[in-house]
């Protein structure tokens, strides 16, 4: 199901935007609070212990952050840039990556260095940042690693997409030898090579991206408008439609004009 939210400039998309993520931010952390209270009086009833979180943000050992997982790309560092302006407690907050290139984090092509740049900064200075990429090891081993990685046990929180006007978000292009592992494995992480784009990249599998509570996606323009009318019309051999036609599936468009 697509929630359509529509703006006239790219300022007012990335304000608007920036709120709904910090209240699903917020909602996410209480109702982990919720959780680690309902354990905690389980625990204290039959005389065990639980790790605990308090709803001041102070994190007992071993109790899950909220993880937020962002784009790369150009579109989005407006948002990125006033999100980490938002005033509430990043050092709950584990921030990581939709997807991202199979290049080392000092290349103007990472998405992990767009993240440093943009929004691990101001507020968000205090977020965790969990990357995707390392490029000393190998790509596939490293895939895998992030699979077993008890880390990203969970799928994200929250995650904010981007769209291509071939309908790919995330890494997931149609034109990969990897498209079918991508949309059906329940793996949370895949390799791609895209056909029609440079590098190497690790992304998050569709399967993983359909569990995530709160998605958004970030576009703007009457192109990519148009892309994504398409997408939702009929299903497409492109990554949006498979969201956009999965009735299980609530993605928040926010678009902007211009």
């Amino acid at each position: 199901m697509i929630e359509l939210h529509a703006f006239d400039d790219q300022r007012a998309q990335s304000d608007a935007l920036a709120k709904a993520v910090g209240d699903a931010l917020h909602a996410s952390l209480a109702a982990q609070a919720a959780a680690t209270g309902a354990a905690m009086t389980g625990a204290s009833a039959t005389g065990t212990s639980a790790t605990s979180t308090s709803t001041t943000g102070t994190s007992a050992p071993g109790a899950r952050q909220a993880m937020l997982a962002v784009s790369g790309g150009s579109s989005p560092r407006p948002f990125l840039q006033t999100l980490s302006t938002q005033a509430f407690d990043w050092a709950r907050i584990a921030v990581t990556l939709v997807d991202d290139r199979w290049v080392p984090e000092t290349d103007s092509a990472s998405n992990a260095q767009l993240v440093h740049a943009t929004l691990l900064q101001n507020a968000a200075c205090n977020a965790t940042f969990w990357p995707l990429v390392d490029t000393a090891e190998d790509l596939h081993a490293h895939v895998a690693a992030l699979n077993a990685d008890p880390r990203f046990a969970a799928v994200p929180d929250v995650a904010i997409l981007g769209m291509g006007e071939d309908g790919h978000t995330a890494s997931i292009f149609a034109d990969a030898p990897e498209w079918d592992h991508a949309i059906t494995t329940a793996g949370h992480f895949v390799a791609v090579h895209p056909g029609s784009a440079p590098h190497a990249r690790v992304s998050w599998s569709l399967s993983a991206l359909k569990q995530v509570k709160h998605l958004f996606l970030l576009i703007s323009g009457p192109r990519k408008m148009d892309v994504l009318n398409a997408a939702a019309a009929s299903l497409q051999k492109n990554a949006i439609s498979q969201l956009a036609n999965d009735k299980g599936v609530r993605l928040d468009v926010y678009w902007s004009a211009n």
